[in-house]
C-alpha cells in the first residue's frame, strides 16, 4: 500500500469512529441549562412554529412572545405565540435546541437556528454545516443515541 493510500485508509477509519454515534456514553460533566438561550430567549429569537408552517427560519419578535420553561420564546405573529402556547413541546427543538451531532456523541453544543431539519414531525439544530453533515449521515442512528444520551446530560434546574 503506498503512502497515499495509506493516508486515505486512515483518514477514512478516523471519520467511521467518529460518526459512529455513542448512546449512553456521556462525555460532558458540567451541568448546562436544559434549555439554551442567549440572553433569556429561546432559538436566539427565532420562531418555532415557523420551521412546521413556513419551512424555513424566520425571526422572530419580542411583540409576540411567551414564556415557557423559563425562558422567553419569540414568534413572527399571534398565530404562531398561540399555536406554541398550545403544544410547546411539538414546536420546541429537541434536546433543549442544542446541537443534535453533538448530544448524539454524549457532549452539548451550540445549536444554530439556521442549521436545521424536521424528522419525524420534530425540530433538530446543529452547530454548522459539517456536524448537520455527520449527523445527516445517519439520522436515525444519531436520533436514537441522542435520545438516550439527552437525559443522562448533567443539566441546571429550570429558571422560573
Amino acid at each position: 500500500m503506498s503512502i497515499p493510500q495509506l493516508c486515505t485508509a486512515l483518514l477514512v477509519a478516523i471519520a467511521l469512529t467518529a460518526c459512529a454515534a455513542t448512546p449512553g456514553r456521556v462525555h460532558s460533566t458540567r451541568p448546562v441549562p436544559s434549555l439554551e438561550t442567549r440572553d433569556g430567549v429561546a432559538l436566539e429569537g427565532y420562531d418555532a412554529v415557523a420551521y412546521f408552517e413556513s419551512d424555513r427560519p424566520q425571526h422572530g419578535s419580542a411583540e409576540f412572545s411567551y414564556r415557557w420553561r423559563g425562558a422567553r420564546w419569540w414568534f413572527a405573529s399571534a398565530a404562531h405565540r398561540d399555536a406554541f402556547a398550545a403544544h410547546p413541546e411539538r414546536y420546541a427543538p429537541q434536546f433543549g435546541g442544542y446541537c443534535a451531532y453533538a448530544v448524539s456523541r454524549g457532549l452539548t453544543a451550540h445549536g444554530d437556528p439556521n442549521v436545521w431539519a424536521i424528522v419525524g414531525n420534530k425540530l433538530y439544530l446543529n452547530n454548522n454545516r459539517f456536524a448537520k453533515q455527520l449527523w445527516d449521515q445517519d439520522r436515525p442512528g444519531n436520533i436514537s443515541a441522542g435520545d438516550q444520551n439527552w437525559p443522562l446530560l448533567p443539566k441546571l434546574p429550570d429558571p422560573p
